[in-house]
């Protein structure tokens, strides 16, 4: 597999980064994979060339950390590997054990690094906005955590292009490291991100990685429900009847290739002309099978146009609203 720059930084990653939070314990989840059954997924990762895991504490509670960086350190070299992890959401009930305070991402960052058995982490995401803690001391914690050589780039996850460029902002004027990367939930059923967040990346230079390709599975399985989306609130954001005609196009694009409605669907993110790296999630070895096969499935301009013509404008996807269904905006 090729590699790509990340943004404007000189870090080498993988086209395709695996997701890993179907990786970790199924007592967090019942769709979460244990560790013997994650152990083959990631060994097929690597072997196929992909270099970028991304992890979260708060996945599984801290065993996600576990299960797949030190199994991957088993199978690679440490300089080699590219893995991220995030901090934002409750590990306990702790109330200062949540959040982006300077308490929390601290004690954090060293929990995260003693769980994955490393004494860095390539790339250290906030998992969400905080808008309890001043934007201030969340940047000067992660500048510290820089300074003190246990993370090496900074990157965020949904959140709007406002707070972003808020947060990058009081870092630039304080001198301390800016968020190189941008997590953003991206594909053919959401494109919100086009409006705002992925132009600002393009301007500064800051990679974009995007997760749920599969617009959480609704453009690619056949059955209505399976044992993730049964436990997946975000589930209730896809499913109106704009949605299932751009699912149609994409399965009737994909009977005329002769490929799944995953290859169409992960090849129109992958080759977007918004270049990002997309996060895959895989479940089986199969499920990466098809997203390194869909690198090589490209899209011509018709086709992409017959994907997107049904497209709206729509209520963003941010976890600083309650989780609801989604509703078209007005026509302007």
């Amino acid at each position: 597999m090729n590699s790509v720059r990340f943004g404007r930084t000189g870090l080498q990653v993988s086209q395709l980064c695996l997701g890993t939070m179907s990786m970790g314990s199924s007592a967090w989840k019942g769709w979460v994979l244990d560790e013997a059954d994650s152990i083959p997924i990631l060994r097929r990762a690597v072997d196929l060339g992909i270099n970028f895991f991304d992890m979260a504490d708060w996945y599984s509670t801290g065993r996600n950390e576990e299960v797949v960086a030190r199994n991957v350190l088993k199978m690679s070299p440490r300089d080699q590997l590219v893995l991220a992890t995030k901090v934002f959401y409750p590990m306990s009930d702790d109330p200062n054990d949540r959040g982006l305070s300077r308490k929390h991402i601290l004690a954090s960052i060293d929990r995260s690094l003693a769980r994955m058995g490393t004494d860095y982490v390539d790339l250290y995401v906030i998992h969400a906005f905080d808008a309890d803690t001043p934007v201030e001391e969340t940047m000067e914690a992660l500048n510290d955590t820089v300074r003190a050589g246990k993370v090496r780039y900074l990157g965020a996850s949904t959140m709007y292009a406002w707070q972003f460029a808020k947060m990058n902002h009081v870092a630039a004027m304080n001198g301390w490291p800016q968020f190189v990367n941008m997590q953003c939930q991206y594909n053919v059923l959401y494109r919100e991100e086009e409006r705002e967040m992925i132009p600002y990346c393009q301007d500064q230079g800051i990679a974009v990685t995007t997760f749920s390709p599969l617009a959480r599975g609704s453009l690619a399985r056949e059955a209505a429900t399976t044992a993730r989306t049964t436990h997946d609130a975000y589930q209730d954001f896809y499913g109106d009847d704009i949605d299932l005609e751009i699912a149609r196009r994409v399965r009737e694009v994909a009977k005329r290739r002769g490929v799944t409605a995953a290859h169409i669907a992960m090849a129109w993110v992958a080759g977007n002309p918004n270049d990002n790296v997309p996060i895959v999630g895989a479940a089986k070895i199969s499920h990466i099978d098809v997203a390194v096969e869909a690198l090589g499935v490209t899209l011509d301009s018709a086709e992409r146009s017959y994907l997107e013509e049904p497209y709206r404008p729509r209520d963003e996807i941010n976890d600083q609203k309650a989780v609801r269904r989604p509703r078209a905006l007005a026509p302007r």
